[in-house]
């Protein structure tokens, strides 16, 4: 191993696939290797969490700023819907993270802390729609 994980992390992975390649597995980097494919499914469902969270500050801002909707935030709500629908598709196995109360209610504060941020309103402390009304792509409340 020419370069150390915390010195170069890209000529570092770049050297551990190709060792990968060669099959040269004495002389890879376990326990790094093994940190950073954890890190790419952290980084998936953080990526969830963030779209989620940005669709339904989306969704409170139009529902309870309704003097102030337009076409730039439908389009927000869209994109955030097909991205999550990406998300889904791309790692299926982050559909049992949609059942996790907890995380749920994480994205719930962080999506409400967004809507508080730019509206300087208080919004409900629980969810007030259920995940399938999010995604419904004909769901714009009232």
């Amino acid at each position: 191993m020419k370069t150390p994980y915390d010195n170069d992390v890209v000529a570092w992975a770049k050297e551990q696939a190709a060792l990968l390649r060669a099959g040269n597995l004495k002389e890879i980097d376990v326990l790094n290797i093994a940190e950073e494919i954890e890190d790419v499914g952290k980084s998936v469902q953080h990526e969830l969490a963030s779209r989620l969270a940005v669709l339904l500050a989306h969704l409170l801002k139009w529902k309870f700023q309704q003097r102030l909707r337009g076409n730039s935030w439908k389009r927000t709500i869209r994109e955030q819907r097909r991205g999550i629908v990406r998300c889904l598709r791309s790692s299926p196995s982050l559909k049992h993270t949609l059942s996790n109360r907890a995380w749920l209610d994480g994205v719930w504060s962080e999506a409400t802390q967004q809507a508080e941020q730019q509206t300087s309103l208080i919004f409900p402390d629980a969810w007030i729609w259920s995940f399938s009304q999010v995604m419904d792509t004909g769901f714009f409340p009232d």
